[in-house]
């Protein structure tokens, strides 16, 4: 039985108190306070990272430290700069319309629309579309996309207000949003007043279970502020009154859930297996059980002291490391394992918009990808492991000297 502690906090869904540790990350800075150069100088504000399991409903949280204005409003991060994203968004597209028929009297709405990287497909085939996202800096690069983007903060009152102009969805879906909201209730209940009465909601999000299974701890960050089962995200969307008709498991972020939810009241999509098969595999794992939660800790303890080893021997061998990305899950696993500059002399990112700022925490500075072919490093550590395929074909190169990458998560591994 998991040991009992003290939280001041109350689950986002059903309020039951919590009081059981999923696993405590220690006091991190948020992961996308990308910091200057001017403000290297400066005390960075850290948050303690000590996600809890709710005893009633099963799921894993954090409690709100920072509001989502202050983590939101100006963002760092752009879907755009994926090629593995951007094809998934455009299979996504070509699969909802041969699915369920969108056309041009058809609205499909986003929510978290970020910079217009999946609406452009439905765009590009004559289906209206309506973004919804809360960052300004980033919608605005929706919108000169010809992307029609609402930049607000999605709930209950934004959704009524859409609804009574006119902006009811046919398709409303979200694709890694619904973690990154702390008013739960309030979120899936705008999702209901949006919904037209046949439409179709889906949202993407990390499963809980390959979280586990996979020790994919350091997609634990500030952002997130809830990590779902199928088993919980069902009783949150049945609370709304909202059915989930379907599910599908994806590769992407190490392995995540795509659910299709519909109104009660519309009977024309029937409830199919792949949804109770999935909630038996998760029972049986034991889903529902705080037993099941009570490992993950240690697991997390013994990749901190695998990556550590690993750095040690590569310093006393003479051997230089950097590092490839500064995506927010990189910040939590630098800052709880204490790599610093010490450790790794520098990150790379595509994203201009991440260019020539530090890590917050660690201070890494973040280059443009050229540097690692000027510098030739020994070693690539992937902090976006969930796209090591697609980064280690882009850097390739490094094979020319000898250079190798490496991969923290589940576990480290060295590929020559």
């Amino acid at each position: 039985m998991m040991t009992s502690v003290k939280s001041s906090g109350r689950c986002r869904f059903c309020q039951e108190a919590l009081r059981y540790t999923f696993v405590d990350l220690g006091k991190t800075p948020l992961s996308n306070s990308y910091l200057a150069a001017v403000d290297l100088q400066l005390a960075v504000p850290t948050y303690p990272l000590h996600a809890y399991v709710c005893s009633a409903c099963y799921l894993v949280q954090l409690e709100e430290f920072e509001t989502p204005e202050n983590i939101f409003s100006d963002y760092a991060y752009f879907s755009s700069y994926s090629e593995t994203w951007l094809k998934h968004a455009e299979s996504y597209a070509r699969k909802m319309v041969e699915r369920f028929g969108y056309h041009a009297a058809s609205l499909v709405v986003e929510v978290a629309s970020n910079d217009g990287y999946l609406l452009q497909y439905f765009k590009a085939n004559g289906i209206p579309v309506l973004g919804i996202e809360p960052a300004r800096n980033v919608a605005v690069i929706a919108e000169a996309k010809g992307i029609p983007t609402v930049t607000k903060f999605f709930g209950e009152k934004t959704a009524t207000e859409l609804v009574q102009a006119g902006h009811g969805a046919d398709l409303l879906l979200g694709n890694n949003v619904l973690a990154h909201v702390p008013d739960l209730n309030d979120f899936v209940g705008g999702l209901r007043n949006l919904l037209k009465p046949t439409g179709v909601i889906t949202m993407e999000f990390p499963h809980l279970l390959k979280l586990i299974e996979g020790n994919q701890f350091d997609t634990i960050y500030h952002e997130h502020f809830s990590y779902f089962s199928l088993t919980t995200v069902e009783r949150v969307f049945a609370a709304h009154q909202l059915v989930l008709f379907d599910v599908e498991e994806m590769p992407t972020h190490g392995g995540s859930l795509r659910i299709y939810a519909r109104h009660v009241a519309d009977a024309s999509k029937p409830v199919l297996p792949s949804v109770s098969d999935l909630r038996k595999r998760e029972e049986e794992a034991g889903i529902t059980s705080l037993a099941f939660y009570q490992s993950f800790s240690g697991k997390v303890i013994e990749t901190r002291r695998k990556l550590l080893e690993f750095f040690d021997g590569a310093k006393q061998a003479g051997k230089k490391t950097v590092g490839y990305g500064a995506p927010a899950k990189g910040n939590t696993l630098l800052n709880y394992c204490g790599i610093g500059v010490n450790d790794l002399d520098y990150t790379v990112d595509r994203s201009p918009h991440k260019q020539g700022r530090f890590l917050p925490g660690s201070h890494i500075p973040i280059a443009p990808p050229e540097k690692v072919k000027e510098t030739r490093p020994d070693y690539l550590l992937i902090l976006p492991w969930n796209l090591k395929d697609e980064i280690m074909g882009q850097m390739e190169e490094i094979r020319e000297w000898g250079g190798k990458f490496v991969v923290p998560i589940p576990e480290v591994r060295v590929y020559g």
